[in-house]
């Protein structure tokens, strides 16, 4: 296994596993959250809210469902892990527009997850003007601890970011699979994209080279059962 990652099957939860960074452990699920136990602390990232009225407003029609398969599988993510403080770590909405475009429903969804806990928007650059009227409150980055969040990564230790949607491809039993991934070295890390219709970029990219030197990090993909840490070195 690589130097600086740990990861570890739940037995009880094959949807968890656990990620080591900056000394923090954190449970990766299966869902493309992570969750800080000790501070009961959920960060997902690049929701995308809306995506699907976005493009319908230049002609690409697609099921106009993304933000409501995102909501729940948020909503999952939170009756799994119950926390005190969610924290969207940017381009929680597809663009400037987008949340004028949720339907009455889907607010009420967002006030629901919202209830009994403490909600951060931070601004990415899809949504970088984020309303005050959607609950919580909006900020550029947030720290606590050793750990600090936000939308694009620096590279800086301790950092969890966004923004770059990392998927990785491998080959297993004779067949190729490209799943979507949280990106880390045990020093930093990058969350994959949490929206339904939320693209990816390869964890080969030139962009990733630039966080993580020399490939020295670990790619933990969502399986369809559990998260599998592989070498990044091993992804194509």
């Amino acid at each position: 296994m690589t130097t600086g990652a740990r990861v570890s099957e739940d037995v009880e939860d094959m949807r968890v596993s656990r990620v080591s960074i900056s000394d923090v452990t954190f449970a990766a699920d299966l869902s493309g959250a992570l969750y800080w136990d000790e501070q009961r602390l959920l960060v997902v990232s690049d929701l995308h809210l809306e995506k699907g009225s976005s493009f319908a407003t230049r002609g690409v029609l697609l099921p106009p469902y993304d933000t409501l398969a995102t909501l729940s599988r948020l909503a999952a993510a939170i009756s799994r892990h119950n926390p005190k403080t969610v924290i969207a770590l940017g381009d929680s909405f597809h663009d400037r527009s987008a949340h004028e475009r949720l339907s009455a429903d889907d607010r009420a969804a967002v006030a629901a997850l919202q209830t009994g806990r403490d909600w951060i928007w931070i601004s990415g650059n899809h949504d970088p003007m984020l309303p005050r009227d959607l609950g919580g409150t909006v900020a550029d980055e947030v720290a606590v601890g050793p750990i600090t969040f936000r939308h694009e990564p620096s590279g800086a230790p301790g950092e969890i970011a966004g923004h770059l949607h990392p998927k990785a491809r491998i080959s297993t039993r004779g067949r190729s699979m490209e799943r979507r991934c949280f990106a880390s070295d045990g020093m930093r890390a990058v969350m994959p994209a949490f929206g339904a219709y939320a693209g990816g970029l390869s964890i080969r990219d030139v962009a990733f080279a630039k966080i993580f030197p020399k490939n020295g990090f670990v790619a933990h993909l969502l399986g369809d059962r559990r998260v599998h840490a592989i070498a990044a070195s091993r992804c194509y």
